[in-house]
C-alpha cells in the first residue's frame, strides 16, 4: 500500500519528535518544516542555529523546508512554506501541538490554503504520558529555553528524565513545558542514522526567558562536546510558534526508517 506522503512542522523539540515517533510507520515523510528569524540566524521559538536544523533533517534523512518571517508574518510565511511541501507532493502536515483549541484551529487554517491534511497525533493527551513515552522510546533532548517566571538558569541544558519531569512538576510546571515554561532541542532518537554531537555555550536572558546557545560540536562523533561555543544572538522570544520564508534546501528526501545504531 503506498503511504501519504507528508511533511513534519519541526521545532527540533520533543513534542515534534514524539508525534514524529507515531506516525513515522504510517506516512512517507519527505520533508520538515522550520521557521526561522527575519535575518535566519535562529529558529523561532527554540532559538536554534540554521546548521542544528540542518544536522536534524540529515538525521532525519528528510528535505528541509525553511522559511523566514516576523512573529507578525507567521502565517503568511508558513503558508508559503507549505505551498512548497505541497509541490514535493506532500498531502499531509504533522503537528505536535497537544493543547489549544486555537492552536488546533491554526493548523487546519494554514494547511486548507493548499488542500493539504493536518496530522495531529498527540492531541489532547497527557502531558506526563507524553513525556514519558518520549523518553521510553530511547529519545533525548536537553532544555535550550527556560521562562524565567517558572524556572532558573540552572535548568539550561538539563537532559529531559523522569527524575527532571518530577522536579518541574514539583515547581507546578507542565511536563511537556505547553504554558511556555520550557522548550527543548532534541539529541538522539531512534529516528536518527547518527548521534547529533552538540556544544553547550552561553546562556542568556532574552524577553524574560533563559536562552542556551547550542552548536554542532567540533569533535568526532558519538561524543556530546560541552565546550563553551563562541556567542551569537539568541532567538529574540523562543516561546510562542511563528513563521519565516522559503529559503534553499538540500536536494535529499527519503523514508524516515527507525534505525537501530549504538549509542
Amino acid at each position: 500500500m503506498v503511504k501519504p506522503r507528508a511533511a513534519i512542522s519541526w521545532s527540533g523539540g520533543k513534542d515534534c519528535c514524539t508525534a514524529l515517533l507515531r506516525t513515522h510507520r504510517d506516512y512517507d515523510v519527505v520533508a520538515m518544516i522550520t521557521m526561522f528569524a527575519e535575518d535566519g540566524g535562529r529558529s523561532r521559538s527554540h532559538g536554534l542555529r540554521p546548521d542544528v536544523i540542518a544536522a536534524h533533517a540529515e538525521r532525519l534523512g528528510v528535505r528541509s523546508l525553511t522559511g523566514r518571517c516576523s512573529w507578525a508574518s507567521y502565517t503568511d510565511e508558513y503558508a508559503r512554506v507549505l505551498a512548497s511541501a505541497a509541490a514535493l507532493g506532500v498531502t499531509h502536515v504533522i503537528f505536535g501541538d497537544i493543547m489549544g483549541d486555537a492552536h488546533r484551529a491554526w493548523d487546519e487554517r494554514v494547511c486548507a490554503q493548499h488542500g493539504l491534511t493536518p496530522v495531529l497525533p498527540i492531541w489532547g493527551e497527557s502531558t506526563r504520558t507524553l513525556v514519558e513515552e518520549f523518553i521510553a522510546s530511547g529519545s533525548t533532548a536537553v532544555i535550550v529555553t527556560a521562562r524565567a517566571a517558572h524556572l532558573d538558569e540552572s535548568w539550561l541544558g538539563r537532559t529531559i528524565t523522569i527524575d527532571a519531569v518530577r522536579e518541574l512538576e514539583q515547581l507546578g510546571v507542565d511536563p511537556c513545558g505547553e504554558y511556555g515554561e520550557y522548550h527543548t532541542l532534541v539529541t538522539g532518537t531512534p529516528l536518527f542514522n547518527a548521534p547529533l554531537d552538540l556544544a553547550l555555550g552561553a546562556r542568556e536572558m532574552h524577553s524574560d526567558c533563559w536562552a542556551l546557545d547550542v552548536a554542532l560540536s567540533p569533535v568526532a562523533p558519538s561524543h556530546v562536546a560541552l565546550s563553551p561555543v563562541a556567542p551569537s544572538p539568541v532567538a529574540p522570544s523562543p516561546v510562542a510558534p511563528s513563521p519565516v520564508a522559503p529559503s534553499p534546501v538540500a536536494p535529499s528526501h527519503s523514508r524516515i526508517e527507525i534505525v537501530h545504531a549504538a549509542r
